[in-house]
């Protein structure tokens, strides 16, 4: 199979709630992510949540008043533009000085219930946008992504999961958006992985019969079942990862035939588990579980984004565990994890696909470079022993004409290599680690790295990958242009052999 490498892996990344952002360890976090991925937005909960202070009603001359205030908005969002990374705005939650109820979501308390007031949700929305556009300029904000509310299907993040009020602040939220520009961007619903068959082709009902705009369509992806709790975490089961790919693929046919049909779709949630206190996230084996799933995605969406990218990360109260979530372990140091090097390896994929398997995606980019990602298969299930010593053959062309030899440089994650929770495991899982241990630990998540030269014959290169158990791997192949000296003998290195 031969085409392009799109990058809807990279379109977005998820990143927990919008005031997290303001702390160092965080930024540090994203800055690390962007300088060795490298996304083109982040998303993230409770733009509208008392953390971040932007709907501020407040009593003056015996009436009610509201102020928007956008000083951490603006801390935020300058420091996005700053790292080269766009803000994919999620609209929620409800501000608790215009909240109907007081039904709560997470520990930081985000309120679910549909606003008191349509006309003052109305102009919270308003005043927002035209602050964004404002102070960043329409060109700029006319490329964010604005999306509205987050899984209204589920009675936890929307009460009651009444379809019909979020209809209402659907209509109320995207003519508001429209108001202040009509090219920006509104959509939605983001609905759960559970959500039933129906709620997508009600809402495209619902937005055509009343005329309301929609620029794209959003659901939310994951593989686990119900939480087995344990104390500060979680266990639970595992669908096999293809249940990702048949679940982003259900907006499209849901949406068949209807106006909705072409509309963008993104995936602005997708995972293994949606717990952070699942410490599957940071072993080996989810690194190759995801595998195949960011391999292949981008032919059946437009973006999916990987919830979330950092161990910052409090959906259920502040973290126990030195490992908590995302991509990558913050402390004082940066440590990666697994999933971060399988995003890392896909950064330095060529975009012209020449091949495509069930373990295996080869690429060549612009200079001629073959890579090659390729992952060993996975038990889901837990039951069985890690899959170790899967072969993975392949024959790559390599040029130009002529070439006799190609270099080729191998980077592995697996459960020997590049895998700081097995290293923190075998430590005796410190809760707070020396400086001495976090050296170790960030010794221990670098990849496994070698290199060897392979003949070319006929414009092709054969490589043989034998894949350690949960292993992912980035094998680079570039043409050797030989220019070692006519006098250099490397038998005679030691002075063997004379003058």
């Amino acid at each position: 199979m031969t085409g392009r490498l799109g990058d809807a892996w990279r379109h977005c990344i998820g990143a927990g709630r919008f005031d997290l952002a303001l702390r160092r360890d965080y930024q540090d976090s994203l800055a690390l992510l962007q300088r060795e991925i490298g996304f083109r937005y982040v998303r993230q909960h409770g733009l509208f949540s008392d953390g971040m202070g932007v709907h501020r009603p407040y009593d003056h001359g015996g009436a009610r008043h509201v102020l928007h205030a956008f000083t951490y908005v603006d801390q935020v969002v300058d420091a996005y533009l700053e790292l080269g990374v766009r803000p994919f705005v999620e609209l929620g939650f409800t501000p608790p000085g215009l909240a109907s109820g007081d039904q709560t979501v997470f520990w930081w308390r985000g309120n679910v219930t549909p606003p008191s007031s349509r006309a003052e949700w109305a102009a919270l929305v308003r005043a927002t946008v035209a602050h964004l556009v404002d102070r960043y300029g329409i060109e700029e904000v006319r490329q964010w992504p604005i999306e509205v509310w987050n899984e209204p299907d589920l009675d936890v993040f929307w009460q009651h999961a009444d379809q019909d009020a979020y209809h209402d602040l659907y209509e109320a939220t995207a003519a508001a958006v429209k108001d202040v520009d009509a090219g920006l961007q509104v959509g939605g619903p983001a609905l759960s992985p559970g959500a039933d068959d129906g709620w997508l082709p009600r809402f495209a009902e619902f937005v055509t019969a009343r005329d309301v705009p929609v620029d794209f369509v959003s659901r939310h992806a994951y593989t686990s079942g119900a939480a087995q709790h344990v104390p500060f975490g979680v266990h639970q089961t595992l669908a096999p990862a293809a249940t990702l790919l048949t679940q982003f693929g259900a907006p499209r046919r849901q949406l068949a035939g209807t106006p909705l049909a072409g509309l963008p779709v993104h995936i602005t949630e997708f995972n293994s588990s949606y717990r952070p206190d699942n410490p599957v996230h940071d072993t080996a084996f989810h690194a190759a579980y995801l595998a195949p799933v960011v391999a292949a995605a981008g032919d059946l969406v437009d973006s999916f984004s990987y919830w979330t990218f950092c161990d910052v990360f409090e959906e259920n109260g502040i973290p126990v565990s030195l490992f908590h979530g995302g991509f990558g372990l913050l402390t004082h140091r940066q440590i990666r994890k697994p999933t971060f090097h399988l995003y890392a390896f896909l950064a330095r994929m060529g975009d012209q696909v020449l091949a495509r398997g069930e373990d295996h995606l080869v690429t060549r980019d612009g200079d001629g470079r073959v890579t090659v990602l390729a992952w060993a298969p996975v038990d889901h299930t837990g039951l069985g022993p890690p899959v170790a010593g899967h072969r993975v053959r392949l024959s790559v062309p390599v040029g130009p004409p002529g070439t006799t030899t190609a270099y080729v440089a191998r980077s592995s994650v697996s459960e020997e290599a590049g895998n700081a929770w097995a290293a923190w495991r075998e430590m005796g899982s410190p809760r707070s680690p020396r400086a001495r241990q976090l050296d170790a630990l960030r010794e221990a998540a670098e990849p496994a790295r070698r290199h060897h030269a392979v003949p070319v014959a006929a414009g092709r290169a054969g490589l043989d990958l034998t894949l350690a158990a949960h292993e992912v791997t980035l094998v680079e192949v570039t043409a050797v242009h030989d220019e070692t000296p006519p006098w250099w003998d490397d038998d005679r290195l030691l002075g063997a052999g004379g003058p």
